[in-house]
């Protein structure tokens, strides 16, 4: 297991931008995160510009000159999307192709008429697992839960064991699979391989899903017992359509960029030299960038066309999937801002020179920071995009494998405990009908459990890996 070595101050090539102490280094980094929880719980402030806001803070109280401040934010903000902006818009592409095709539905439909009551919470998890693989969480739950809410009602389930594994399958892939944006932002921040990371996420994704999902769900459901609201169970949104993309050819769609990625993983494992043909190929085809836009071009066929699109209905559903995400793609600009912010002013080095003397790995300390920054700001992305950049110079040292796990153990911090400040913690309890105390012995648990469980997972790979 790796652990901390005071060599890995490799960061910060040209010196912070701000001579403070330790100590008011960590009054910065307070004031700051409490600058953007205020910001957004009590003045309701989009979380882009509190986050704006929260770096300036941060700068201010650490001494920083103001033009160098901004001059770090707008460099942390432009490097973030322009490592991960693409992609994201291509996972939103996709996704958009996945629901308004039917293709979504045609999944869920398909693994629901072959489950009973016994297995409808782990083919919920399966469902939520494929479906969220290339959209995001708040589009998944949008998918998902008014399924979930019209099994519940008309089979007579436990909403809590029907619901909790799809937002367990959903969740997971969010924190750990780098399809995300965060898990995305991380790898970049960190310089660790992606094909080795997503091959990394979805060994520990799966037992950390099964924890959290069918059997977190057997407990939720003694502790909470609520119907399903009826005003929350809306039309299919497919209703439209005359016919609707096969079972097999949309799951094949959904898997393409994963497999091309985790070709490339392989190849390089295998082969290791950079000059080899084959090598260089999969270097190409297995890289993300490609990766999506090959399953985009393929989607519009075996998605678009076999749900009957002609090229203007394509078109449209392109377009009308990138609207939406402007407000993700600042907002995790503004994260990398934010870590940017962070690392500038000497954070990352203040944090590596306290624990320097710590018995405590690397993986964990990540995580612990990630668990902070989850919980000071209520968002996933943004606890791994600034975990990610505070922790970044300890990957210096490390093998591609731990480099990796650094990632996932900042991905399993960021889901940690979800409560008031976050976003879905809302959609949750509105979609499940369910007060602040029901939402937070089920969701907020559940997240807690699939953050303890990630990082439990990553610490074993670490020992045998």
């Amino acid at each position: 297991m790796t652990h901390l070595s005071v060599e890995m101050l490799a960061a910060d090539a040209t010196g912070p931008i701000t001579t403070a102490g330790h100590a008011q280094l960590g009054i910065a980094v307070l004031a700051g995160i409490a600058a953007i929880v205020l910001l957004i719980t009590k003045f309701k402030l989009h979380a882009f510009l509190s986050l704006i806001v929260g770096s300036l803070v941060l700068g201010a109280v650490a001494g920083a000159p103001l033009d160098k401040a901004i001059a770090s934010f707008t460099g942390g903000l432009g490097a973030t999307v322009s490592g991960t902006g693409v992609l994201i818009a291509l996972g939103a592409v996709l996704g958009k192709l996945l629901a308004d095709s039917g293709g979504a539905d045609q999944i869920v439909d398909t693994i629901l008429a072959r489950a009973n009551g016994r297995t409808l919470p782990w083919a919920m998890v399966l469902i939520a697992g494929v479906v969220g693989l290339p959209i995001f969480f708040e589009v998944g739950i949008v998918l998902l839960i008014p399924v979930v809410l019209l099994v519940a009602r008309r089979g007579g389930f436990s909403l809590m064991r029907i619901g909790v594994p799809a937002l367990a399958g959903l969740s997971v892939m969010h924190g750990l699979i780098p399809l995300h944006p965060g898990p995305l932002a991380a790898i970049d921040a960190v310089g660790a391989n992606l094909g080795v990371t997503l091959a990394l996420g979805v060994l520990v994704a799966i037992p950390t899903a099964i924890l959290a999902g069918p059997v977190f769900s057997r407990f939720a459901a003694r502790w909470v017992d609520v119907h399903p609201p009826q005003s929350m169970v809306p039309e299919r949104a497919t209703q439209d359509l005359d016919r609707r993309p096969g079972f097999g050819v949309t799951v094949a769609t959904v898997l393409l960029p994963v497999v091309m990625m985790l070709a490339k993983a392989l190849v390089d494992i295998l082969v290791d030299d950079p000059k080899d043909v084959t090598q260089r190929v999969f270097d190409v085809v297995g890289s993300p960038l490609i990766a999506l836009l090959t399953a985009v071009l393929v989607a519009m066929f075996t998605l678009g066309r076999a749900a009957g699109f002609t090229k203007g209905r394509t078109a449209t559903t392109v377009e009308k999937s990138l609207g939406p995400i402007a407000g993700v793609l600042l907002i995790v600009g503004a994260g990398g801002g934010f870590k940017q912010t962070l690392v500038d002013c000497g954070v990352g080095r203040m944090i590596l020179e306290v624990s320097q003397g710590w018995h405590i790995s690397a993986l964990l300390l990540a995580w612990l920071i990630a668990v902070a920054i989850r919980l000071a700001t209520g968002s996933a992305t943004v606890a791994t995009i600034s975990a990610a950049g505070l922790v970044g110079p300890l990957a210096a040292d490390m093998s591609t494998t731990h480099a990796a796990l650094l990632v996932l153990a900042v991905g399993a911090g960021s889901l940690f405990f979800s409560h008031v400040n976050d976003a879905g913690f809302w959609m949750v309890k509105e979609y499940f009908g369910m007060n602040v105390g029901q939402t937070l012995k089920t969701w907020s648990l559940m997240e807690t459990v699939i953050s303890v469980a990630g990082i439990v997972c990553v610490l074993l790979l670490s020992l045998v890996l």
